[in-house]
């Protein structure tokens, strides 16, 4: 009982911070662990640490894989990288400077170098080689989402509505483009995604933007959702979500807004569901699968938005973002559960209890299995391939 009890009150706290649960009746409750029959059991080749983690800290502090290592970091500064065969230690740096290191907008890699922001407002970059820190800057706002690499830039958006690209050599700001940021947002901000001399971002007034990436020219901007309601509260628009390329279109998803689809050319809406996330979205390549606000797993056609399935079962569980990997849709929860979906029925096909501290980003997919990495700052490679 008091476990339940433990459970429906962190939910309800959390709904309150997003949706303003404002009476009794408004309490959520988080859905038990559904009772799934497993066909399969991952195997874990090795296990490390990064630390403490993000404890219970808001952090989207993704792990990356690049260059042939994986790259981890917890908050409090301390950085490694690992072998993804064995997850012997390579190197470590602790970049916590003065005052704590706070780190939170997830690791990129690029140019020979891994770059990460902080909730301090900074900006980070370390070779990728040796650990060495190569510069640090201080940029307007904090840094809570990955940044993007391309044209020798990193591009960071802060949240405070400027997305600010810096020279990858010594990150001194080339440019600087500002969106209007309304009195209330959430906790969050969308990693933007360079392509092909551009780049894409969501915005906390509710709008997907594009602009030439060598310059920061704004290209266009779309609204993703209109504010609506009586209070701030119910006015929330942010777009959170990273932005998806798959092939000649973008697709993004609105906290009250819309998932959308959007041609890259043109930049206009080529079709628009009511759904609303402030999560990153996943493909297979012919599927895109949402976990909306209320931890409802979904999949769409991705050419017509054509809803395929909806799965309910792991309801305001404060579930990651989705990820696929060997075919499955996959999720974590904020008690530590990994759920393996079938990606063309929606119906579950393994579970496993992996760490009670829970997930606060997906798994990272690298050669020969995938990488886990809780609050708490367990670091797990696992496969489920003998």
């Amino acid at each position: 009982m008091k476990g339940m009890l433990k459970k429906a009150l962190s939910v309800a706290i959390f709904a309150g911070i997003l949706a303003g649960c404002a009476s009794e009746e408004d309490t959520v409750i988080m859905a038990p662990v559904p009772n799934i029959d497993s066909e399969f059991t991952p195997k874990k080749i090795w296990n490390a640490s990064i630390g403490s983690g993000v404890e219970h800290y808001y952090s989207k502090l993704s792990p990356a894989y690049a260059y042939g290592k994986v790259f981890v970091a917890s908050r409090d500064g301390l950085v490694k990288a690992l072998d993804p065969e064995t997850g012997k230690m390579l190197w470590e740096q602790d970049v916590e400077g003065d005052v704590p290191a706070r780190l939170s907008g997830g690791i990129t890699a690029g140019y020979s170098q891994i770059f990460m922001g902080s909730e301090n407002g900074q900006v980070l970059a370390l070779n990728e080689e040796t650990g060495e820190l190569n510069w640090r800057v201080d940029v307007d706002g904090e840094v809570l989402a990955a940044p993007a690499t391309d044209s020798n830039l990193v591009i960071v958006n802060t949240n405070k509505g400027t997305l600010l690209a810096l020279n990858q050599e010594d990150g001194s700001q080339k440019w600087a483009i500002s969106t209007e940021v309304p009195n209330l947002t959430l906790r969050g901000s969308s990693a933007p995604v360079a392509l092909s001399g551009g780049v894409f971002w969501g915005t906390a007034n509710g709008r997907l933007a594009a602009a030439i990436a060598e310059r920061g020219q704004l290209i266009w901007q779309q609204p993703i959702g209109s504010p609506q309601g009586a209070t701030e509260i119910d006015r929330l628009v942010d777009v959170d979500a990273s932005p998806l390329v798959l092939g000649g279109a973008l697709y993004t998803i609105g906290f009250n807004g819309q998932l959308t689809a959007i041609d890259l050319r043109s930049g206009k809406p080529v079709w628009k569901r009511n759904h609303s996330s402030a999560t990153d979205l996943a493909s297979d390549g012919s599927r895109i699968f949402v976990v909306t606000d209320k931890d409802h797993l979904m999949a769409f056609d991705a050419r017509s938005g054509t809803e395929l399935w909806s799965n309910d079962k792991l309801e305001h569980r404060l579930l990651t973002a989705p990820k696929v990997i060997e075919g499955y849709v996959v999720v974590g929860d904020s008690e530590g559960y990994l759920y393996w979906v079938d990606r063309s029925s929606g119906e579950f096909v393994s579970t496993q209890e992996v760490d009670s501290s829970g997930f606060a980003v997906p798994p990272l997919v690298v050669p020969g299995g995938y990488v886990l990495t809780t609050r708490d700052g367990d670091v797990k490679k696992l496969t489920i391939n003998d």
